[in-house]
């Protein structure tokens, strides 16, 4: 397996669970992941617009895959097929200039 694969990050995270028990008996909470996620987002925009570089925007963006990874093991979800199964969907979406940037999105004037 690479070292860079998607099930190579998947063991690597699953490992990181398992040494830390979060499995246990109401360790998990789906909700306190989310608020997780919401704060390295936070982290990944002030990197961005206090200009803290780039070794520290790579930093909060793997903080911020490592915990989507993470829940994705805590919910039992299959991320890689979800991944593959979206970007068809997306490939199939045309794009818009809003307000001077690209949006591929689905909008609300499109027939669903």
């Amino acid at each position: 397996m690479a070292p860079d694969s998607f099930e190579s990050m998947l063991n690597a995270v699953q490992a990181f669970h398992d040494k830390h028990r979060f499995s246990e008996e109401g360790r998990e909470d789906l909700a306190y992941r989310v608020a997780l996620m919401a704060e390295e987002l936070g982290e990944i925009s002030a990197c961005i617009t206090k200009g803290r570089g780039r070794e520290s925007l790579s930093e909060e963006c793997a903080d911020l895959l490592i915990l989507l990874i993470g829940t994705a093991i805590s919910a039992d979800l299959d991320l890689c097929t979800a991944f593959w199964q979206k970007i068809e969907v997306l490939e199939n979406r045309e794009s818009r200039v809003v307000d001077g940037r690209v949006r591929v999105s689905q909008f609300d004037d499109e027939v669903r």
